[in-house]
């Protein structure tokens, strides 16, 4: 099979105003007041906020959609995840601390996150963490575990089936692309019903059909599987 290179360079990166909210409207309004207005100072309260849910559910969409609006705003903030295994000292110019997926921090990150929670604390900076379970069911150590669980806490949801046709349709519209019913029956039969794994594969379709100069259609969608 053909190895097709697939352009998905013009995705929309996460923001708070594409993120559909369905039940989580309250978690999107509380960020969207800490966040403030574009442009103008902001002081943001310290008290840390935490998110949980399961996979799919909006965590990662939400922090990365938070330290893009503190970069449009001019402000640095500190990042760290799963991923991140040379963690960096605390750095005092940040604006905000954010993590993500706390639930999968191993020791040494569970230390480093300890490390800028309590610094963040002094210096009256905010924390914005996320995790898969509530803070009382988190299996990290005992003094970040509390301070996580600390402030204000809201669960996330995920989408009825609705619901994701609808951040689909959206998505799509937001691109240009149409997606007909046939082609959200079959993402929807065939592929992960995560949200972030249908969104993903719409990048993929989009960038499939404008490199093939064809329509987004099922056996548009069976070619680039072929060619994959």
């Amino acid at each position: 099979m053909k190895q097709i290179a697939l352009d998905i360079g013009l995705a929309t990166g996460p923001t708070l105003s594409n993120f559909f909210a369905g039940p989580n409207d309250a978690p999107l309004k509380h960020l969207e007041l800490w966040v403030g207005v574009k442009g103008t100072p902001h002081s943001r309260s310290p008290v840390p906020t935490y998110l949980w849910g399961p996979s799919g559910s909006g965590k990662t969409h939400l922090l990365k959609a938070l330290r893009e609006a503190l970069r449009e705003q001019g402000a640095r903030a500190g990042w760290l995840d799963a991923s991140v295994l040379d963690v960096p000292d605390y750095d005092e110019t940040w604006a905000a601390v954010f993590m993500d997926d706390v639930h999968l921090y191993t020791a040494a990150q569970q230390q480093a996150a300890f490390n800028w929670f309590v610094n963040a604390q002094t210096h009256l900076r905010p924390v914005v963490a996320v995790g898969e379970f509530a803070p009382t069911q988190l299996l990290l150590r005992d003094d970040l575990r509390t301070r996580l669980g600390w402030g204000h806490i809201f669960a996330l949801h995920l989408l009825s089936e609705p619901e994701r046709r609808a951040v689909l349709r959206k998505a799509a519209d937001a691109r240009g692309v149409f997606l007909s019913d046939e082609v959200m029956d079959f993402m929807l039969s065939r592929f992960s019903r995560d949200l972030g794994s249908l969104m993903e594969l719409l990048d993929l379709l989009d960038g499939y059909a404008l490199q093939t100069k064809r329509a987004i259609t099922v056996p548009l969608i069976k070619s680039m599987m072929e060619n994959a």
